[in-house]
């Protein structure tokens, strides 16, 4: 039996057998590494990048400490973004679908405060969500925490650097002393350091090797003039003509000229940051996971939470400060087996953020001339793919499964010409290749879906 087979862990054969169905063949580096030690009931420290197996490294340990006979709170998971913790929960929910009668429930900001309140009078195993609604529910006496038994800080750097510290050392006031605690980060800054010494008890530490081959990320850099920073990456769109790329900028008000600079020049572009609703920066992040969306500017804060399977080009439009959040940027591209570029722009008085990057991999770069770049005239970036909002979701018992039957069959769409199908608590997203996006809504203005007549619009 091999040591990295989920099949050397203490677990159930229900269990090894739902983790089979759902392909989980062998253990990731993280994985191997840290479950052993969270089945132990050890608080851990774990350093790894988004995409390294993380969720289900602590999902698995904590559902198999979870007595589901026992209704209420047993684990918590605090996540910086609503985003992450929708995703960590739906995760979570098909780790748990060997477990009979289990209940978790998402707790963030952006729902209503009432509906979460009542789901939670009806008892709850596993609470997911963000520090700033936990911390409300938790001050109305809404959430107990009394009988938690392990309590998860996920991407906790980023928890931090958005200013939620605070928040989380008042959460964790009202947790039981005697718990497990496991904390993730990407990096592992100074705050993180003095974190771990305070909310930890004797923890052990992982570390994912958290370098990128250069045959999976191919890695250049560009030095620019200031004046030249925004043609230039014109020049990068246009030479390098990626499917989907996320371009990171520092600041808000950057985010919003760099978007401007690109719409304007026919390369299709959203961006997202915190002044956005929550629906629509719902919509944004569907739209983009989607591909009905090529191009998605952010600052470093806002991409957190973001489920991209296939990402083939990460721009830094200005290097980071810190290498270690470069290696975090880039590595959102690569994944999956399948290759990526990360390509970067800097003028002269940002080369010592080039050399602490170089530092940091042990590498010395040499910097590419934007003059070799091949450009194209009448150049322009338009998806395939649109997205369409369903008026019906969770709340109204709306399935994937039940749009792709309507859509395959009543209205005669092949299954390749649908994408991505996002289902939310009221409403639903769907991906339409834009040539059939005609016959989509045709069809719904007499049809149905399970039966019911729904409202449709295009967003984008």
């Amino acid at each position: 039996m091999s040591s990295d087979s989920f099949s050397s862990l203490p677990l159930s054969k229900i269990q090894i057998d739902n983790l089979d169905s759902l392909g989980y063949k062998q253990m990731t580096p993280i994985q191997a590494q840290g479950l052993p030690h969270v089945l132990q009931g050890k608080d851990l420290i774990a350093k790894a990048k988004t995409g390294s197996g993380k969720t289900a490294t602590f999902g698995i340990g904590l559902l198999n400490h979870i007595n589901p006979r026992f209704f209420g709170v047993q684990a918590l998971i605090l996540c910086p973004t609503r985003e992450l913790a929708d995703q960590v929960g739906k995760e979570l929910r098909k780790l748990a679908r060997s477990i009979p009668n289990l209940k978790l429930v998402l707790l963030c900001g952006g729902k209503p405060f009432g509906f979460q309140k009542n789901s939670l009078q009806h008892g709850a195993h596993i609470v997911v969500g963000t520090p700033g609604r936990i911390q409300d529910h938790l001050n109305r006496g809404t959430l107990i925490v009394e009988g938690l038994k392990t309590l998860v800080l996920d991407e906790a750097d980023r928890m931090l650097d958005m200013g939620f510290s605070e928040v989380i050392n008042e959460i964790i006031e009202h947790t039981p002393k005697k718990r497990q605690t496991l904390l993730f980060s990407a990096t592992y800054p100074d705050s993180i350091k003095k974190m771990c010494h305070s909310v930890l008890s004797d923890p052990v530490t992982v570390s994912v090797e958290s370098e990128h081959h250069p045959s999976i990320i191919e890695q250049t850099f560009y030095q620019v003039k200031e004046s030249q920073r925004y043609d230039s990456l014109l020049a990068l769109f246009e030479h390098y003509q990626p499917e989907t790329t996320l371009v990171f900028c520092h600041t808000k008000l950057q985010c919003n000229e760099v978007t401007q600079f690109l719409n304007q020049h026919n390369i299709e572009t959203l961006t997202i940051h915190g002044d956005l609703e929550q629906r629509d920066r719902d919509q944004v992040l569907v739209r983009f996971a989607n591909k009905s969306c090529s191009v998605l500017v952010a600052t470093d804060v806002a991409a957190r939470g973001l489920d991209i399977k296939s990402l083939n080009a990460v721009i830094n439009f200005e290097l980071p400060r810190d290498p270690e959040i470069y290696i975090h940027r880039i590595g959102r591209t690569g994944r999956a087996g399948e290759k990526g570029i990360a390509l970067s722009l800097f003028i002269s008085t940002e080369k010592i953020r080039l050399q602490a990057i170089e530092a940091y991999q042990n590498k010395t770069w040499i910097c590419e001339s934007t003059q070799s770049l091949n450009r194209k005239i009448k150049f322009n970036i338009h998806p395939i793919m649109a997205t369409m909002q369903i008026d019906a979701g969770r709340k109204n018992k709306m399935r994937a499964g039940d749009i792709l039957g309507a859509l395959t069959g009543d209205a005669g769409l092949i299954a390749s010409k649908i994408g991505k199908i996002d289902i939310f608590e009221t409403h639903s997203y769907i991906a339409i290749e834009r040539t059939s996006l005609r016959q989509v809504l045709d069809y719904f203005i007499n049809g149905k879906i399970k039966g019911r007549s729904v409202r449709v619009r295009m967003i984008a």
